[in-house]
């Protein structure tokens, strides 16, 4: 994804809602840039208490999002760092996650913020991370996308009551 066309959203009476993020352990420098990010962004929201949930990688990404989405949160935020290796496991792996965390967001009506990055080089994914050093805050716009969401669907529900 080049970034180029990506909405601005303006993101405002949100400080009621329930947002979790889960976020997977594997490259720790790449992952804590991302979760600060994310952090960073709801508190600019001024979300105060989100959940954060570590996992050990991508993969276990949806399960924990059902789950938490099964207890109530108008948000998730999922955060990981698949990085190209010599097999296919990449695919795999980006591909499940993927359709999982998809799936999650249209079975439940959770909105769930895509902070994964699949990224053919560890400097692809620094890049992304929310370093110093990064061009992109990737955990900073899922935060973003997942919130703009949730508050587009109350405000939906809450002007035609006859929606499913």
């Amino acid at each position: 994804m080049s970034g180029k066309g990506a909405p601005q959203l303006s993101v405002e009476n949100c400080p009621d809602l329930r947002v979790a993020v889960v976020a997977a352990q594997w490259h720790a420098q790449v992952m804590d840039g991302l979760v600060d990010g994310a952090l960073r962004a709801l508190r600019e929201l001024r979300i105060d208490e989100p959940a954060l949930l570590r996992v050990p990688g991508s993969w276990e990404l949806p399960v924990v999002a059902k789950v938490l989405a099964s207890r109530g949160y108008d948000a998730i935020v999922a955060l990981g760092v698949v990085i190209r290796g010599g097999t296919p496991h990449f695919d795999y792996v980006c591909q499940g996650v993927t359709q999982g965390l998809a799936q999650v967001s249209v079975d439940t009506r959770v909105p769930i913020g895509f902070g994964v990055l699949t990224c053919d080089t560890e400097e692809q994914a620094f890049d992304r991370a929310g370093l110093a050093h990064s061009k992109k805050d990737a955990g900073h716009e899922a935060v973003t996308a997942a919130v703009a969401t949730a508050i587009s669907l109350r405000a939906r529900h809450r002007r035609v009551p006859q929606w499913p």
